[in-house]
Parts: structure tokens; C-alpha cells; sequence
């Protein structure tokens, strides 16, 4: 490197011998720079900058205004190939370049840009410098760490290993040096040479975890798996908190397809702090996504999920995950207490409260669902989704205004026009079902309603209003397959526009191709239309898909298959039908009329 200089020009010190034997009070020295050494003196500055402050700032410039002085100055050109070296390596080698070009015999100039180059991937170029370095600066090691690199990239394994060699006769062992070379000779499929540099780095130092880990890799690496997992093993006992350890022992079980041990180490794995949790989280989420493979190891991948959570309870995606396994393996109590553990979490999570109302809804727990309902809302006055459970809950219990006006609230606060689109179906289902009820009680003579809700609503006006509510719900949300869908039916049940039941419930299986509801009601669109080939086709399909044994769907295939004169089979759906829960009136009227049609 370049030493700091000092210079006390003569012809200053002249400049103050003259005054001093005039008797004149000498001024303040002015230092006066000889042209061919004002690059020298930026260069200084900015070394003092960088040495002494570490201020950049300072320094680069002065750098720069060195080299616009003298382009060929090599030790500025030198700082600045440094300095740009992790941050423009265009640039840096550009400085390194020029400052090996002024002073080849340099070996910082040349190491520098040795590694410029070979940062930029040209090998063939920096391969010669390290070559050459390696006979210059015989006692820095990184030359031959590097040289074997080049090599390594150049397809020249043995080249590697034999540099790596001379570094080892010349420095004896260097672990990092040693691990390279382990590696070359895995590559090269040296095993046994690659065992045995393992070995002796044990044998050297038979407390380091690292050697121990190291060696059974290689035991892995040659295909020696009893040998590789008694190693990894022993490596996990010397140091159970080893993350180099673990994840060593975790890959190796998981190439074998050893899950028992693999889930067993994860869990340990999963318990170091160290180890990032999105990686855990990751992890978790990739074997719960396996659903052969969750189900086969529910168990040890639960115990692996509680231990997640043991060590990160406030962290949301473990609360999340830890929760999901609970639904998945069916322990729904379980589930619902975990989430009400964190219902008073900072900041609220809405997602803890809509699981909470969602599982006691399904546990069939009506008072739980309104107190946690009307307890979200208070933490969450402004959020659209609990207002949609409010009105879910005001319907079930027949309070359908209520529900109509709690929607409504929903809209106002909806925050975009697919949402608006799907509360405004809701609302047309709401004004539909207080039609039928109006109609119930207009057949029945009831003039009263025995819910206790009032309906304000005359029965014209609900039927008006229900329709009025599917168009504006598909103006805002064209594809909302559940607006197409329930619109075309409550059309066909209407005996109108049989059309445009089509169009919508065409739409709707598009949209979901596999939805036994959405099919039956396209099939019972066609048969309205008198299509009814094809809506037997449609509606057998509903019946392959549908899980729930639907006594509408087996009601509507044996109306399609009567109609197509097939009178046996269309008894036998009306009859599944009425096992399945169908009203015996409606089942009665059809068996009734089937005979009429069986005597002509």
C-alpha cells in the first residue's frame, strides 16, 4: 500500500526565514502544492477520510478529483476498484483494471482485480492472475481458495483439488479450504478420499459438531446411509440445538423418505429460535397441504404443530396453522377454545372472531353466535362480514326485515362493487323468502305472523323487491355464480321468463362447473322450457355430484324423467325423494297423478 507523505515544500520554509529576518510578523504558513503532487495529496486526504472516519462522503470525491488530475494514478484508481466492488462491479473493475495496468508487478492491484473478474464471471481472464499470485503471495491462502474456484467454474475439478492440495501441504488444514475440497472430491466421485479428509478433521478436532456434521454428509453423499445416519445422529446428541445439525439430519431423512424421523427432527428443529419461522411456517404449511400425507401422520405432525406454537404464541400464522389442524382432525371443541383464547389479542384479529362465530354456529350454539356476533362488532363497529352474520342470524330465527335492514347496513360499507354485488343477492334472497312466507300465509289464512317478526311488506311488493335486488346485485357483480343462479330458479318457480332463467343459470355453471345446486336448477330451467332430454343429461350430473342426498334434486329428476314417460324411475326418484325428507303432500300429488297417466 501507499504510506502517508508529508511534504514541507523549501520554498515555503524560505517564504518564512525571509519575514522573520525582516522583523515582520510571519502570516499563517500557505501551503503551495507542486503540480506533480497535488494528485498525491487528494489521494491522501481521501485516505485519511476513509482510515481514519470511515466517511465515504469525504472521500470519494477526493478520490475522483485524484484520478481527473493524473488518470493514471494507480492508488486511487485502487481505492475506488474497492470501494465499488459490492455495491457497481462495472465500475470496479474498471478502477481495478487501470490501477493493475499502471503497476503489474502490484500483487493488491492484481489480487483486486483478479476478483473483479472473477466476479464477473470472466475465468479464463482472472485465472492466470491467481495462478501467478500464488507464486507471488505464497502465504495468503484465499489466492488458492480462489484459483480453485476458477477451476471449479472453468469444469476442472482436478485442478481444484490439486491447488487445494498444495494449500494443505504448505498452511495444513483450513476449514474452509478442507470443506472445498471435500466437496471436489464428492464431485469427482472420490468417496473414499472424501471420507477419509472427513475423518481426519474429526480425528482433529472430535468435539466440533461442524466435523461430525460434515462426515455424515459425506457418509450421505456415498451412498453409506447406516453409516451417514449414526453420524448425523451423534452430531443432534453432541448438540441438540445445532440448526446445521438438525437441517442436515431433516434433508437426509426426508431424501429417504424417512417421516418418522423426519417429523420427529423437525419438531426439534421447530423448537430452536434461530431457525426463521417463515421457514417453519412454510414447512408446516407444505406437509398440512399433503392431504395423503397429513392424514397419515396427523399425529406426529399435530405434536410438531404444538410445538410451533409453544415457542411463537402470538405469532398469527402459527395461531392460524395450529387452528386449521384442529378443524382438519375434527376437534372442534378444541378448535373453538384455541381461537377464543385469542379473541383479546392486540391488535384484534378479525379472522379469530369469525372462526369463533362460524364454529359455534356449526356446533349449533345460537346464543353463542349472537354474544360473540354483537362482541366482534363492538371491537369491529365498521366491518361488513359480522354485519352479514348479524342478518344470517336475524334470518334463521324469522326476523327477515331485520335482515333486510342489517344488509342494507352492509352495503353502506362496502368498500367495492363485488361485495356490494353479493349483499345485494343476499338481499334478494331475504325478499324472496318473505314472498314464500307471505304466500304460506295467504294459503293458510293466517293473518298474523306466529314468528313474532312483523312483515311490513305486502306480498306484491316483497315479490317486486326481490327482483329488483338480483339485477342490482349482477349490475355490480355480472359473474356472482349465487345471484345467477338463485334468480333463474326463483324465475322458473315463478313459471316466467324461462329464458332468461336460462341465460343466468347458463352463466352459472360456467362460472362453476361442479355445483349440484347450480345444475339443478339449469336442468329444471330446461324442463321448464319442455327441454327435457336435455335436462334429464344436466340433472343426472347434479346427482353425481351431490353430497348431501337432496331431496329437491331427486324431486326434480323424477318430475324430468315423467315427463319423458319413463314412470317407473320417476316413482322411484319421488320415492327417494320422501325418504330423503321431500313434503309428503308434494310427493302424494305427483303419485297420485302418475296413476292417471299409468291408465291412459
Amino acid at each position: 500500500m501507499i504510506s502517508l507523505i508529508l511534504i514541507t515544500p523549501l520554498f515555503v520554509q524560505a517564504q518564512q526565514t525571509k519575514k522573520a529576518e525582516k522583523g515582520d510578523t510571519p502570516n499563517k504558513p500557505q501551503l503551495i502544492i507542486p503540480d506533480s503532487l497535488r494528485a498525491t495529496y487528494k489521494y491522501t486526504d481521501a485516505l485519511k477520510a476513509l482510515t481514519i472516519y470511515n466517511d465515504t462522503t469525504t472521500a470519494l470525491p477526493l478520490l475522483h478529483e485524484a484520478i481527473e488530475i493524473d488518470s493514471t494514478y494507480a492508488p486511487a484508481h485502487y481505492e475506488l476498484g474497492s470501494f465499488y466492488s459490492q455495491s457497481n462491479l462495472r465500475r470496479a473493475t474498471r478502477h481495478a483494471r487501470k490501477a493493475y495496468e499502471q503497476d503489474t508487478t502490484s500483487r493488491w492491484y492484481m489480487a483486486l482485480y483478479g476478483q473483479m473478474l472473477a466476479m464477473s464471471a470472466d475465468y479464463d481472464a482472472a485465472l492466470p492472475l491467481f495462478q501467478k499470485l500464488i507464486k507471488q503471495d505464497k502465504e495468503n491462502p484465499d489466492h488458492y481458495r480462489i484459483l480453485a474456484l476458477l477451476y471449479q467454474q472453468r469444469q476442472q475439478p482436478y485442478s481444484a483439488i490439486s491447488v487445494l492440495d498444495s494449500a494443505e501441504m504448505r498452511f495444513g488444514k483450513i476449514s474452509q479450504l478442507v470443506n472445498l475440497k471435500r466437496h471436489l472430491l464428492i464431485r469427482t466421485n472420490q468417496m473414499d478420499r472424501a471420507i477419509e479428509e472427513a475423518q481426519q478433521a474429526v480425528d482433529a478436532a472430535p468435539y466440533e459438531v461442524e466435523n461430525v456434521i460434515l462426515l455424515g454428509h459425506t457418509y450421505a453423499s456415498a451412498g453409506r446411509d447406516s453409516l451417514a445416519r449414526v453420524t448425523l445422529r451423534q452430531a443432534i446428541q453432541m448438540d441438540s440445538t445445532s440448526i446445521d445439525a438438525l437441517t442436515t439430519y431433516v434433508d437426509f431423512c426426508s431424501q429417504r423418505r424417512d417421516m418418522n424421523d423426519y417429523l420427529a427432527t423437525l419438531k426439534l428443529l421447530f423448537a430452536q429460535p434461530h431457525y426463521p419461522l417463515d421457514i417453519k411456517v412454510d414447512i408446516a404449511k407444505k406437509l398440512t397441504a399433503d392431504r395423503p400425507l397429513y392424514s397419515k401422520y396427523y399425529y406426529p405432525i399435530g405434536s410438531m404443530l404444538q410445538t410451533l406454537l409453544i415457542h411463537n404464541p402470538d405469532q398469527k400464522s402459527v395461531i392460524d396453522l395450529y387452528g386449521d389442524h384442529l378443524l382438519a382432525m375434527g376437534e372442534l371443541d378444541a378448535a373453538l377454545e384455541h381461537f377464543k383464547h385469542y379473541l383479546d389479542s392486540e391488535p384484534p384479529q378479525m379472522d379469530y372472531y369469525m372462526a369463533v362465530i362460524d364454529l359455534e354456529d356449526y356446533l349449533q350454539h345460537p346464543d353463542s353466535v349472537d354474544f360473540y356476533v354483537q362482541r366482534a362488532m363492538e371491537r369491529f363497529p365498521d366491518d361488513p362480514k359480522l354485519l352479514i352474520r348479524k342478518a344470517n342470524r336475524q334470518y334463521i330465527k324469522g326476523n327477515l326485515m331485520g335482515a333486510v335492514d342489517t344488509f342494507h347496513e352492509a352495503i353502506a360499507l362496502a368498500d367495492n362493487d363485488t361485495l356490494r354485488g353479493e349483499l345485494w343477492g343476499y338481499v334478494g334472497d331475504t325478499y324472496h323468502s318473505i314472498a314464500e312466507r307471505k304466500e304460506q300465509m295467504k294459503k293458510a289464512k293466517i293473518k298474523r305472523d306466529t314468528t313474532g317478526y312483523k312483515l311490513n311488506i305486502s306480498l306484491k311488493k316483497a315479490k317486486q323487491k326481490w327482483e329488483e335486488a338480483y339485477e342490482k346485485s349482477l349490475s355490480l357483480y355480472a359473474d356472482n355464480a349465487m345471484s345467477l343462479n338463485n334468480y333463474a330458479y326463483f324465475l322458473c318457480e315463478d313459471n316466467r321468463l324461462y329464458e332468461k332463467a336460462i341465460a343466468m343459470s347458463t352463466r352459472a355453471i360456467t362460472l362453476e362447473s361442479n355445483n349440484a345446486t347450480y345444475l339443478d336448477t339449469h336442468a329444471w330451467a330446461l324442463y321448464k322450457l319442455g327441454r327435457f332430454e336435455e335436462a334429464r343429461n344436466v340433472m343426472r350430473k347434479a346427482l353425481m355430484l351431490d353430497t348431501t342426498g337432496s331431496a329437491a334434486l331427486m324431486m326434480h329428476y323424477g318430475d324430468i324423467l315423467c315427463a319423458l314417460g319413463e314412470y317407473f324411475m320417476a316413482k322411484t326418484y319421488w320415492e327417494k325423494a320422501l325418504a330423503a325428507g321431500a313434503d309428503p303432500d308434494m310427493v302424494a300429488t305427483r303419485l297420485e297423478e302418475l296413476k292417471t297417466l299409468e291408465n291412459k
